[in-house]
């Protein structure tokens, strides 16, 4: 059996979103910034397509911005009211410790540019609370950026809850909804959101097409330049097949988002129970307060690429974290911003499903992966030591 357990990562492109995408390639292919008919055709694609998801993140069409991805929003987005509030004598951020590092790469950036930035701490059930928000808000503060629902863990934050305390305190709000959008009910208005990042192949869209959301109002600092595409914002020939297929995908994924929560719910708690009962195993973040599809599990005694290694062999593609960076050997720094000492965050696996995953894809998970949890326990000299008891079990 061949399982594609690592949705938080990538999607696969919906038949959907393929249907729109491809009379953009060789029927409706026009520049949409031409005024000949070919052009004006692609121009009302574009049209269609802002409107789409400004309809279900009850935004106006003019407050949507094409992008490469969730990297550049999220880039656009800091960069815009950083700029804006160093015109204000106000250069102080806030954000967290367990943010993508889109956001944390971009902060560090800031910094070197003379912006002060505060992380708050992640509290153990991985959901910052609105309280330590206003706590660090400061009469310097421009912008708060608090994650959506963390991509690795998948835990939901409060967003109305941050939304309103920046409101109320004058501070911008952004929230980089890559893991939630398409899978999460999204507000702008009623959630007090002042910008938002999303991207397209996390919901069953192609890759390479991203989308801000920036509220009316709102000057965006351009960081890639050239033509006068997307309101002067952003450069560059916008990806006509990319974005139809984007919006088809995210129409699609916001009317079944009710019915495949549903379904996807009692799967994930599932995966968790009958991996939780492995001994000396611990979930990462809130059992409840969770992405549908999302399970998060450390494995005390083990290596996580080893896990992985041998899941592939059995038709589990699974990852120990965020793809950016599932090429280094450092431990998450998510599960480290949790608490997890970096021997248990080394152990990690996450599991992430769609709604194209079935039940029985999760009955040959729990068959299998206990049995490769303790083949690694059983060759490994750390296990040895935690059961003879030369060293103290950390789960």
């Amino acid at each position: 059996m061949n399982i594609y357990a690592d949705n938080a990562a990538t999607t696969a492109v919906s038949k959907t979103a393929l249907t729109a995408m491809m009379p953009c390639f060789q029927e409706v292919y026009g520049n949409p910034s031409s005024l000949h008919s070919p052009g004006q055709r692609a121009a009302e694609k574009l049209a269609s397509a802002r409107e789409i998801f400004a309809r279900h993140l009850n935004a106006q069409p003019r407050e949507i911005t094409f992008t490469s991805g969730g990297s550049e929003a999220d880039n656009q987005a800091l960069r815009s009211a950083a700029a804006l509030g160093a015109r204000k004598g106000k250069k102080h951020i806030i954000s967290t410790k367990f943010e993508h590092h889109a956001i944390l790469h971009t902060l560090q950036a800031l910094e070197k540019e003379g912006f002060e930035v505060t992380l708050l701490d992640i509290p153990p059930d991985g959901v910052v609370t609105a309280e330590q928000v206003k706590a660090a808000i400061r009469p310097d503060t421009c912008l708060v950026t608090v994650m959506f629902a963390n991509n690795e863990i998948g835990t939901i934050q409060p967003i109305p809850e941050i939304g309103q305390v920046c409101r109320e305190a004058g501070v911008l709000f952004h929230t980089d909804a890559v893991q939630a959008a398409g899978h999460l009910p999204i507000d702008v208005e009623a959630m007090h959101i002042d910008m938002l990042s999303l991207s397209a192949h996390k919901f069953h869209g192609p890759k390479g097409v991203g989308v801000l959301y920036a509220r009316r109002g709102i000057p965006l600092e351009n960081v890639i330049y050239g033509g006068a595409q997307e309101r002067g914002k952003r450069a560059g020939t916008e990806n006509i097949p990319g974005i139809c297929g984007a919006a088809a995908a995210f129409d699609e994924a916001c009317v079944s988002m009710e019915e495949n929560a549903a379904y996807l719910t009692p799967l994930r708690d599932k995966l968790i129970a009958g991996l939780t009962a492995i001994p000396h195993t611990v979930l990462n973040g809130d059992p409840v307060r969770r992405l549908p599809g999302n399970v998060n599990l450390c494995f005390e005694g083990i290596e996580g690429e080893s896990l992985l290694l041998l899941l592939d062999a059995k038709g589990i593609a699974a990852s120990s974290g965020s793809a950016c960076t599932s090429g280094s050997l450092d431990p998450s720094h998510v599960l480290l911003a949790l608490g997890r000492p970096h021997e248990v965050a080394h152990g990690s696996l996450r599991l992430t499903f769609s709604e194209y995953n079935k039940p029985e894809e999760i009955d040959y998970m729990l068959e299998v992966i206990p049995k490769i949890v303790s083949y690694l326990r059983e060759m490994s000299p750390v296990w040895d030591e935690l059961e003879k008891g030369q060293r103290p079990h950390l789960i």
